[in-house]
């Protein structure tokens, strides 16, 4: 039930359930994400390596990436590249592992989700959504068609 879908359709784990799992398995200050790397911004793409230690042993290691559109926007691209680098560390010790194994993703999909047709209100445009059954209709611009 934590699963969401994105309107592109590409499921996920929010990240703070991750964190929750983590410190449901080895306590609050039992685990942490520690750098590798510096801090590597290129033109549009913030990336850095993150090993995951979780009470005192290396667990994994990963690195996270971000896109940022805006430079003010790289404080907050290189939070979001940790989130990514421990979503990427979780998957080995096999915290959700199921978003990347395809029958899982085609089982979720039909029993949790649901492809609409939306129209953008200001463009008239139309296209195609995903969103989660248990989620009301789409808020404006988008209005179901």
């Amino acid at each position: 039930m934590d699963v969401e879908i994105k309107p592109d359709g590409l499921i996920y784990l929010p990240e703070i359930k991750y964190r929750r799992v983590l410190n449901k398995a080895f306590g609050p200050g039992g685990w942490g994400l520690a750098p590798r790397s510096e801090t590597n911004v290129g033109p549009r793409v913030v990336s850095r390596e993150y090993a995951l230690v979780c009470l005192g042993r290396l667990v994994a290691i990963a690195r996270g990436e971000q896109e940022y559109f805006d430079p003010n926007g790289i404080p907050t691209a290189t939070e979001a590249c940790k989130s990514n680098a421990l979503m990427r560390c979780c998957k080995d010790l096999g915290i959700a592992s199921e978003l990347w194994d395809p029958r899982f993703i085609r089982e979720f999909k039909a029993k949790h989700a649901v492809e609409v047709f939306v129209e953008d209100q200001r463009t008239k445009k139309k296209k195609k959504l995903w969103r989660r059954k248990d989620q009301p209709p789409f808020d404006y611009p988008f209005k179901e068609t």
